[in-house]
């Protein structure tokens, strides 16, 4: 077999393309005609809000390694400022695709349903008086306008929130100037109006606050205006171990969050350049920094669109997951659990078995201690309200993710409501997000002996994104991974280190270097013409030596699937390379959020779930564990009822090219059709399997 140099950066696709990449798969889910029309502006605003974050977070670390003047080159050759130059390209052609959509399609798609967006000017009647009242009575009250001038310095924008600009003159001094108006960000941005034969009649917020300028800026004359959003550089400056104190250290960053640099300014695309051209000054942006749109600034906010119009027709048919055969009662869960490992698919398996172990847990006297691991939670969370109330009689610590980021406020609020309870609250290692899932719980049991029961899963402890997101939970008392567990929470309250936490990898001591052998040893195998295959499903697959070890893989011979949702460095298809890896990314109605690891072994399977992605932080810069399926049949539902279906599926799967594109996956003769007639789609398949005869979790499912 000829040498190749597997680092060479023909071979790697750049991270960030391929994320756009992503977000256009997205997009096409808000254009697809098959989706009910709401769920398509719901589509259309998660874009938008991904977009945010991009903007803050990956461009504004591009333009701060430039301003370093870094010329660091990635795997693909790229240097910040070839990739700034061509990331700027792309991004304004896919806000340009944006409007399109929300213009071209669902604009007119609402209209013919009765559902309407009109302009402020064009109200008559008790839709106008409505409007009227509602702007006197709830929106004035709070607004503060401020116009620019040598005692009135620019106001700090505060970072996305929506302001409205005014080109003013003065009725007496005829004067010019720019006056700023900050939107109130707790008002809605779409406010219902009185409406006639049954339709659904909406204003946009700050088109109100634009025809009320005159209660405003009395004594001006308004020349024009327009409504225009600054987005900032969200990355958290955070020097751990110069702090004493993690807690209050990013409780500091995130109030310093809302003064970074901005990085784009989005501005209606009518605004007259007397107020684009200050801002952009004011800001210190450059010509690709600005986003004219045309339409409302903000497409994340048409989420509120969906979410208030009561149209059941134009949504989603509401998906309710079946329980499991057994009642996850006090005592009866954990009795369960000594028979036999529970797996949970979710949100097709119900979310409530990890509530109850938890839950159940806090009520039952017969535990002793809980330990938890938080990355994300929801706003009044069931799970840490029942570690609050086993605090009152059981020995709980929890290891709360201070840097999760954007959710650093609600962790922050959660640490100190879990302290004041009297819970360990622990904030993980010093440089190293806490990112696994892990719960572990001793309990003395009816036979006298004192067992650990543990919950290991793929997402977060989030009851709220458990109806939407599609994740897989392990409930075991095996004690070889229960004492695993066990090792990890000393490695994440005292930094207890062991060289290895087997049968669990953990990173950042040896996980990344376990999935490195285990494709290597698929190479081995297939070089001796043993069964070899790999199945990897991952949200994002960028780790560069995990990719040399596919390639390598691929030459040698192994099959190679991988289930890739969003970003991936890798290019399938090369000849001689990776002619022998296949990757497909399925966008749908619930977000692939799960990862698992299948390895054919030379005919033993090994199949891992974990909570980490193939890249780079997340395999050194997180605390992430990767957990082995050790029951039979719980591996062959995971192999045959799961990983399966996601390669049949052709209904929401896009297959990635070697140039980084992406196609649709065509239904063949054999492919099942799905309720809308475009193929297998794996998520229906899944409903419908849940909406069966309800079935053991201990027990394998047929994929047929």
């Amino acid at each position: 077999m000829p040498r190749i140099n597997l680092s060479d950066a023909r071979y790697y696709l750049n991270r960030h393309e391929s994320w756009l990449a992503f977000n256009r798969r997205v997009l096409e889910e808000a254009f697809d005609e098959n989706n009910p029309l709401l769920e398509r502006v719901k589509f259309l605003a998660i874009t938008a809000s991904n977009l945010d974050e991009f903007v803050e977070i990956r461009v504004a670390g591009l333009l701060q390694q430039l301003e370093q003047g870094s010329q660091t080159a990635g795997p693909d050759g790229l240097d910040p400022e070839e990739q700034v130059t061509r990331l700027s390209r792309e991004v304004h052609d896919f806000v340009s695709t944006q409007y399109e959509c929300w213009n071209q399609r669902l604009l007119p798609a609402l209209t013919k349903e009765g559902i309407r967006i009109l302009p402020v000017a064009s109200l008559e009647g008790k839709a106008k008086d409505t409007a009227d009242l509602f702007f006197t009575r709830q929106v004035d009250p709070i607004l503060t306008p401020v116009t620019i001038d040598p005692s009135h310095p620019f106001p700090h924008v505060i970072n996305k929130a929506l302001c409205v600009a005014f080109f003013l003159k003065h009725g007496r001094r005829r004067t010019t100037y720019l006056g700023v108006v900050t939107v109130p960000r707790k008002l809605p941005r779409l406010i219902r109006i009185p409406s006639k034969n049954g339709n659904v009649n909406y204003v946009f917020l700050h088109d109100l606050i634009e025809c009320h300028t005159r209660n405003l800026y009395k004594g001006y004359h308004v020349l024009s205006s327009g409504a225009f959003r600054a987005t900032r550089n969200s990355n958290l400056y955070l020097h751990e171990e110069e702090s004493r104190n993690l807690l209050e250290l990013v409780d500091t960053q995130l109030h310093n969050r809302r003064k970074g640099d901005v990085v784009r300014l989005e501005i209606e695309a009518d605004a007259a350049s007397e107020i684009v051209d200050p801002l952009a000054n004011q800001f210190g942006l450059r010509d690709w920094q600005i986003f004219k749109t045309l339409g409302p600034v903000n497409l994340s906010r048409l989420f509120s669109l969906a979410e208030q119009t009561d149209r059941p027709d134009l949504k989603f048919q509401p998906f309710v997951p079946k329980p499991l055969s057994f009642a996850p009662k006090a005592g009866d869960l954990f009795s369960q659990i000594r028979k036999e490992d529970i797996l949970l698919h979710h949100p097709y398996d119900s979310y409530e078995p990890v509530v109850s172990f938890l839950d159940s847990a806090a009520r039952d006297p017969q535990v002793l201690s809980i330990k938890q691991t938080l990355y994300r939670t929801n706003e009044n969370s069931p799970i840490v309200r029942a570690l609050i109330d086993a605090a009152q009689t059981k020995e709980v610590a929890v290891v709360v993710e201070l840097k999760a980021r954007f959710d650093e406020a609600s962790n922050i609020r959660w640490a100190r409501s879990l302290e004041e309870a009297g819970v360990q609250v622990f904030h993980g290692l010093v440089g190293l997000k806490t990112h696994c899932k892990l719960a572990l719980l001793a309990r003395t049991d009816s036979d006298g002996e004192v067992r650990q029961y543990a919950h290991l899963g793929t997402g977060n402890y989030n009851p709220s994104t458990a109806h939407f997101y599609s994740d897989l939970s392990l409930l075991t008392c095996d004690p070889e991974i229960t004492s695993a567990v066990h090792a990890v929470f000393n490695y994440l309250t005292a930094r207890s280190e062991r060289p290895d936490y087997k049968p669990l990898f953990v990173s950042p001591v040896d996980l990344a270097k376990n999935c490195v052998e285990l494709i290597d040893r698929e190479s081995y195998h297939a070089r001796r013409r043993r069964p070899a295959r790999i199945i990897a499903k991952v949200n994002a697959l960028l780790d560069q030596p995990v990719i040399e070890a596919l390639y390598r893989a691929s030459r040698a011979g192994v099959e190679i699937d991988l289930i890739v949702r969003g970003a991936c460095a890798l290019r399938p298809n090369l000849r001689r390379v990776s002619q022998r890896i296949r990757v497909r990314s399925i966008v749908g109605r619930f977000l692939e959020h799960s990862r698992i690891f299948y390895f054919e072994n030379g005919g033993e399977p090994l199949i891992y779930l974990g909570s980490a992605d193939w890249m780079p932080r997340n395999l050194h810069e997180r605390v992430e564990v990767m957990f082995p399926v050790k029951n039979l049949e719980l591996r062959k539902r995971v192999f045959d009822e799961i990983l399966q279906s996601y390669l049949r599926d052709h209904g929401k799967s896009r297959i990635l090219r070697a140039d980084g594109s992406y196609v649709r996956a065509f239904p063949n003769a054999a492919a099942r059709p799905s309720r809308n007639g475009v193929g297998f789609n794996v998520q229906e398949f899944f409903m419908e399997l849940a909406q069966g005869p309800q079935h053991d979790a201990t027990a394998v499912a047929s994929a047929a």
